[in-house]
């Protein structure tokens, strides 16, 4: 019987190991994910604070990041620099992104 115990051990660790690998690989598409709807926000509030599409650059910017499936949760113009901030939830905790855009200096 200590075969099937060495063996019962390994297949839990290996359970643990695939979980916790899951975990993180789940983790790290939420950070891109967000890292992108931060850019496209941001893009979307530099681009109607410069006149280049119409509307309220803020309100761009929270139309994108609602399309995105995350929530705007900071949008910041300093002339025709946008800041944005987005975040949404992995499980229980919370995740956010900023990101920056506007004309190249």
């Amino acid at each position: 019987m200590p075969g099937s115990t060495l063996t019962v051990g390994l297949i839990g660790a290996a359970a643990v190991l695939t979980v916790g690998l899951a975990t993180v690989g789940s983790a790290s598409v939420l950070g891109q994910r967000l890292a992108g709807a931060a850019d496209a926000a941001a893009l979307a509030a530099a681009d109607a604070a410069s006149g280049a599409v119409t509307g309220v650059p803020c309100e761009r910017a929270a139309e994108i990041a609602a399309v995105a499936g995350v929530a705007l949760e900071a949008c910041e113009l300093d002339e025709l620099v946008a800041t944005v901030t987005v975040s949404a939830r992995f499980g229980i905790l919370p995740a956010t992104a900023s990101a920056r855009a506007g004309p190249p200096s």
